[in-house]
């Protein structure tokens, strides 16, 4: 097994290096890694609770200031998993910040909420989900960090034209945000060799990045302990989690380069 991962990294770390526009698509698995509990799968909340209802932003968009009064009631964290305030980036994370830093990754898409890859150093990331950390206004789509946003009237109401704000987190049944996917489906046109990290790369519209990348001629390198969906359409397949395998892909890519 070891074998088989090394001379995969090798092989991605070639691919890598050969390749003109690098982008990743980034999942939970990432994150679990730092602690940070998944929505779906083994140990998912919603797999243990339900999934939230179908009309949550229906819901929202009828009544904005009783969703901010239900997000204002105290609530208490369950379980052994780390809260997300609380997680930190792990070596998954910085691999990826560093592999920007090489010039090599031109932007990282990913479904995680928890900021963590911005906390790491990675600055072209494309939230498609949205961030914990910041409040959105529906109206206009402006983004402020939830920390220190003035709360005292509720809902708070957008600073530049008055819309009201929510959570920048997409609710079920709420559109993702024009101005993020397309901007998604634009790097993923452009990338020639996508690693697709720590996700099951089903839910849509995440799921369809890596197949316009390999419509178009491209590279997928998978990088997850398990097999998905989309392993058979990768190019190379590193079973190993992404905190171990992506630092090790970096030093692989450094060597080749010099």
């Amino acid at each position: 097994m070891e074998e088989e991962v090394s001379t995969a990294i090798k092989r991605a770390a070639q691919l890598v290096i050969s390749s003109e526009y690098v982008t990743v698509l980034t999942g939970a698995g990432v994150s679990v890694e730092s602690g940070v509990r998944p929505f779906r799968g083994p140990g998912g909340l919603w797999t243990e609770r339900g999934e939230p209802s179908m009309d949550g932003y229906q819901s929202f968009m009828q009544d904005p200031k009783a969703y901010w009064e239900r997000r204002h009631r105290p609530r208490r964290y369950r379980g052994s998993w780390t809260p997300i305030s609380e997680a930190a980036p792990n070596p998954g994370h910085l691999a990826l910040a560093e592999l920007e830093g090489l010039g090599l990754l031109k932007w990282l898409v990913t479904q995680n909420i928890d900021n963590l890859h911005n906390e790491a150093g990675s600055r072209n990331v494309l939230e498609i989900h949205g961030n914990s950390k910041k409040l959105r206004c529906v109206s206009c789509d402006a983004r402020y960090p939830r920390e220190g946003f003035d709360l005292s009237e509720l809902p708070p109401r957008c600073p530049v034209c008055g819309g009201f704000m929510k959570g920048d987190t997409v609710m079920f049944g709420e559109p993702i945000p024009s101005d993020v996917l397309e901007r998604c489906f634009e790097e993923s046109n452009r990338s020639d060799c996508m690693l697709v990290v720590g996700t099951s790369a089903v839910v849509t519209p995440a799921a369809s990045l890596p197949l316009i990348v390999k419509r178009n001629g491209g590279v997928l390198i998978e990088v997850n302990p398990f097999k998905t969906e989309l392993s058979n359409s990768c190019d190379v397949c590193i079973r190993a989690p992404s905190g171990k395998a992506l630092p090790r892909l970096v030093s692989a890519i450094k060597e080749l380069r010099g």
